[in-house]
């Protein structure tokens, strides 16, 4: 072929990748694995635009370059396809799900392939194929059937639980459990029935049943996670949600939290996404405080009562719920003399019990409003100030002054025990509470010793107003404080996490079943019991509306005869989003096996992921879960690893390039008038989003903007125009179809081709920066491929390239270049990668190399990147078909990039006025005999002799007249 056509050139090349199985790679192999993953997609109905392939592109040059170094690579790709907009669109048109999943799929796949990107297709998975959630529902039983064991801190099969029960009870066994889980002895548990003694186990299980606080939205009659609400409304569809107490299925993920943290030493992320990481989870060593609900006496009444009494019933209606005291954890127990008030979130369970009948109504009141706010919104609002007083009082453990207790919707539930002891004089957002309430603030260090006290335990401390810890150090009133708590029966020091254990459950029809069925247990109560492994998968039923039902269930609540058994019913929730992807990694490894989630041959082999490539939306929850069941998959001996991500790296978002038109403001819009943008200072105007796929160069077309818009402009519409041209505005905006400004990479591809198309994405900055796409740059990338094309076939499309010795200059541009390209891919700089390849395209065309043998090499260099036409120049060279995938990466040879001479600047009184050039091996006597005798050094030296020549070898040459 000896014009470049990319249309037919690429084609070709991916019908033979496909054809033969080129990228297919084997679970056995001689050579070193390596494992490259991509976060799979949501396969969304608008398919990808330019910004979604970079990832993409950045793993397959990477996975490529792998093969090149003599590895084994997997490189797969699947689909996240369970999910809310499918489910809405289902809602909305009543086809089935799974219909609207799948085209969207097969559109991605076209897109991907379009791509030339090296995936193992053979190893595709969807997350919503029966086939794959199987193994989803198992590791969900799995879990259900495990406990976490604190003193050999990993989960252990829920028998070795039940066997320390049979032998000692409950009273030694170090685990995570219900908060309501009672103590028992090993006699009373051999006495128990079997449903009772399972009913217990329920409290231990590493996933189980809870009221929990969730996002609750009535307009799409689901739970949402954090990220799918913005500003108090669904990111879908714009409908409120609301703060509701809910029952749900639970992962006790707060387990791992310590192991979460630790894990994080040992992978190679950025320090940044480590941070998050560790944010999230959020350690803090403290003490947990109890602070007695005050019962109404005062003063020598209050003293009377025996020591360790607690206090009677207050208010006097709810004697039997009342609690005798709230607890309050603390990293800085040290300020407890200076608490003036108390604030519990307005869901904590205490709320109705402690509140005053005249207090009723404003509570009720604030909890209303605060239910409309999602908790992310709560924890952001740093300015507002806003609460309500319960009415009640507690009292301080050490001062024991009464503190009022407020709700104020900053506290939430979930974080710690959902209460604060407010210090006011020691926290900003206290002062400004206190303040805003007219509450006493309480100084309780010296001004002057406060940052030293917090900042250095040996610092003398000078606390005040502080009772028992006056004139102690930070450490030494720490200390006291707790021992104190603890002998007392009011605290204890404590490690708290701020990671709450996950809602693991959903009220909708678009997700994996969860694998159990209820029975009424003796007192008619349901309880939860797993499905067995024969009985996998459990398929969604149909159903006749994908709505709740009238009854306020999910909608698998309209499954006719769904249930196991007689009358016993299936759960109707299904599992949220971030289940199918917490493992997938390990389907890619086996995807067809029936009979185990992958083989442990698979598994040894593979082991874990080498490179994962994502964007940052995915910092926290998706990787807090998935290296939650990671390690929970390698406690129970499913899997090898600890971590299942070695490196990580986060790609930044190209951006839009956004265009405007602006129309002149009038009243009669009928006759629209839009001024260019170099005019628009002289009008009244507004700024309206233009289609970019219908602007070259900033100048708008002007008869297509008329004809796709007839909504803003229209066959009546005038135009004022900039020497003939209407010129748009410019923004950079996040890529959008509300902003008009999304482009379609077949679009690009069918002009450019894909080649150019991943040359251009990486050339556009570094991988981990946000960058905008501007179309009107692609052209230079395209140039550059016609001038790689025109190395090998002359103007007259004659091939050119010759069996001829490599010249010196060529060698050295060649070998530059092989260094440069191999260490800018193994550190991921894969913009700086594609300079190098133009530098090298046009020293080796002025040179006019047309040596096989250099050319060769670079064709190997570059298939990373351009593999189509790579594949072409490749098989012209006289290789084998498809067989550049297969070479070996040119090796550097320092040799070549040696310089043999040095040019060296020539200055006469300190100024630079010429320069000469000398082989390395010249002595300095005779560069300064020759540096004296040119004409240009005598020229500036004006017939006066050299008082001074100083020769500095491979530096400079200095001349003093």
């Amino acid at each position: 072929m000896s014009e470049y056509s990319h249309r037919e050139i690429e084609k070709k090349w991916q019908d033979y990748w496909q054809q033969n199985g080129t990228f297919s790679v084997s679970n056995t192999s001689e050579l070193p694995k390596y494992y490259v993953l991509d976060m799979f997609p949501y396969p969304s109905g608008a398919g990808l635009h330019v910004g979604h392939p970079l990832g993409y592109i950045a793993s397959d040059i990477y996975s490529r370059y792998k093969r090149l170094k003599g590895f084994n690579v997997l490189h797969p790709m699947g689909f996240d396809s369970f999910g809310l907009p499918a489910e809405q669109y289902a809602i909305q048109t009543g086809q089935h799900p799974a219909i609207t999943t799948e085209q969207n799929i097969t559109r991605y796949i076209e897109q991907l392939k379009n791509l030339g990107l090296s995936y193992d297709w053979n190893r595709e998975v969807r997350t919503s194929d029966p086939g794959y959630y199987k193994w989803t529902q198992w590791i969900f039983s799995e879990l259900f059937n495990s406990w976490y064991n604190n003193d050999t801190d990993k989960a252990e099969p829920i028998e070795t639980l039940t066997a320390k029960f049979a032998q000692e009870g409950n009273a030694k066994v170090n685990a995570p459990a219900d908060e309501d889980t009672p103590a028992f002895t090993a006699e009373e548990w051999n006495a128990w029935s079997e449903e009772a003694q399972y009913k217990m186990t329920l409290k231990y299980r590493l996933t189980y049943v809870a009221d929990a606080t969730v996002n609750w939205c009535p307009g799409l009659g689901s739970v949402l996670s954090n990220d799918e609400v913005k500003d108090g409304v669904s990111e879908r569809g714009g409908f409120p949600v609301i703060q509701k107490l809910m029952r749900q299925w639970m992962m006790r993920i707060t387990a791992y939290a310590q192991r979460l943290i630790d894990g994080l030493d040992t992978v190679d992320w950025t320090e940044s996404l480590k941070e998050q990481q560790r944010n999230w989870i959020g350690r803090s060593v403290g003490a947990l405080v109890k602070f007695q609900v005050w019962n109404g006496e005062e003063g020598e009444e209050r003293e009377e009562r025996e020591e360790g009494e607690s206090n009677p019933p207050f208010p006097p209606s709810s004697p039997s719920s009342f609690p005798p005291s709230i607890e309050v954890f603390t990293t800085r127990v040290d300020t407890i003399y200076g608490v003036t008030f108390m604030v519990i979130a307005p869901e904590h369970e205490l709320v109705d019990v402690i509140t005053t009948p005249e207090q009723r109504a404003e509570i009720d009141a604030y909890i209303a409003m605060t239910q409309k706010k999602s908790e992310r919104d709560r924890m952001s609002d740093v300015k507002t100030v806003s609460g309500a007083f319960t009415g009640a009082y507690v009292l301080n453990p050490f001062s024991g002054e009464k503190v009022p207790v407020y709700i104020a919707d900053y506290v939430l539930a979930g974080y710690g025990t959902g209460a604060v002891m407010a210090v006011p004089s020691g926290d900003q957002r206290d002062w400004n509470f206190a303040k805003h309430f007219n509450l006493p603030i309480i100084p309780i260090l010296d001004a002057q010793k406060d940052i030293e006290i917090q900042a250095d335990a040996t610092k003398e401390g000078k606390y005040i107003n502080s009772g028992i810890i006056d004139g102690l150090t930070y450490k030494e009133a720490t200390e006291k404080l707790i021992n104190v708590l603890e002998e007392k029966g009011l605290g204890k020091g404590k490690i708290n996490y701020r990671l709450r254990d996950a809602v693991f459950s959903r009220q909708r029809y678009w997700g994996e079943p969860v694998p159990v069925y209820y029975k009424n247990d003796s007192e008619g109560q349901p309880v939860p019991y797993l499905l067995d492994l024969n009985e996998l998968p459990l398929n969604l039923p149909e159903v006749d509306k994908y709505l709740p039902t009238e009854n306020g269930e999910p909608p698998l609540g309209r499954a006719q005869g769904w249930e196991h058994g007689s009358g016993n019913g299936y759960e109707l929730s299904t599992m949220p989003g971030w289940a199918g992807s917490s493992w997938y990694w390990y389907r890619y490894m086996d995807p067809k096996n029936e009979n185990e989630f992958a083989s442990k041959e698979a598994i040894s082999y593979w082991k874990d992921v080498d490179l994962y490539i994502g964007g940052t939306e995915h910092a926290t929850g998706h990787l807090l879960y998935s290296r939650f069941w990671n390690k929970f998959m390698k406690d129970r001996g499913f899997v090898l690893e600890e971590e299942p991500f070695k490196k990580l790296i986060n790609q930044g978002m190209i951006q839009g390039r956004s265009n405007f038109v602006y129309r002149v403001k009038g009243e009669d819009y009928s006759k629209p008038v839009f001024v260019s943008a170099g005019l628009k200072s002289q009008y009244e105007v507004s700024a309206l989003h233009v289609d970019v796929n219908i602007v070259e160069n900033d100048v708008l077309d002007v008869e297509k903007f008329k004809a796709t818009r007839p909504d803003i402009a229209g066959e009546n519409a005038e135009f004022i125009l900039e020497d003939g041209k209407y010129i748009c505005g410019v923004e950079v905006e996040k890529m959008s179809k509300s902003k008009f400004n999304v482009v379609n990479p077949d679009d690009i591809v069918e002009r450019y081709g894909a080649d150019t198309l991943r040359l251009y994405e990486m050339f556009l900055g570094p991988l981990d920066q946000a960058k905008p796409w501007n179309t009107n740059g692609i052209d230079g990338t395209y140039r550059f491929i016609r001038k790689l094309w025109r190395l090998f076939y002359t103007e007259t499309g004659q091939w050119q390239v010759k069996d001829v010795p490599a010249k010196p200059e060529e060698l050295k541009s060649l070998h530059k270049t092989i260094k440069k390209i191999g260490e800018d891919i193994e550190n991921f700089s894969f913009n700086t990668a594609v300079s190098a390849f133009m530098v090298c395209v046009n020293e080796l065309g002025s040179q006019k190399c047309q040596s096989k043998e250099v050319l060769e090499q670079l064709v190997i260099l570059l298939s990373p990147y351009a593999p189509h036409i790579s594949e072409e120049l490749w098989a012209a060279l006289g290789n084998e078909a498809g067989g550049v995938s297969k070479a070996a990466f040119p090796l550097f040879e320092a040799k070549y990039v040696q310089e043999s001479v040095f040019e060296y600047p020539v200055q006469i009184n300190g100024k630079v006025r010429a320069s000469l050039t000398f082989p390395l091996d010249t002595p300095p006597a005779e560069i300064e005999k020759e540096v004296l005798a040119d004409a240009t050094v005598q020229k500036w030296m004006e017939g006066k002799p050299a008082k001074k020549v100083v020769v500095v070898l491979k530096r400079i040459v200095n001349v003093v007249i």
